[in-house]
């Protein structure tokens, strides 16, 4: 079962790049930092999915687990407090 992820990143990342982060929701805050949100699969996913972070060159703020996706229902979801730098 894919987790469902919540990445901060310090610049406003343009809406051309959101087919480079395929099934993620981007959304952003007052302070002009984008939170990238959604499922990934496995830690494999997760370490491309920073890769990818990192090779943008943007600042990465944080990275949380905010629960579990589940494309059959909604039985609630499970937290982690993640990191952040």
């Amino acid at each position: 079962m894919a987790k469902v992820y919540e990445i901060r990143v310090r610049e406003r990342l343009d809406t051309c790049w959101v087919n480079r982060f395929d099934g993620f929701t981007i959304t952003y805050e007052e302070d002009d930092t984008t939170v990238l949100t959604g499922p990934i699969v496995d830690q494999a996913a997760l370490h491309g999915l920073l890769m990818k972070v990192r090779d943008l060159g943007l600042t990465l703020l944080s990275v949380n687990q905010t629960g579990l996706g589940s494309p059959a229902s909604d039985q609630g979801t499970a937290t982690s407090p993640g990191w952040s730098v």
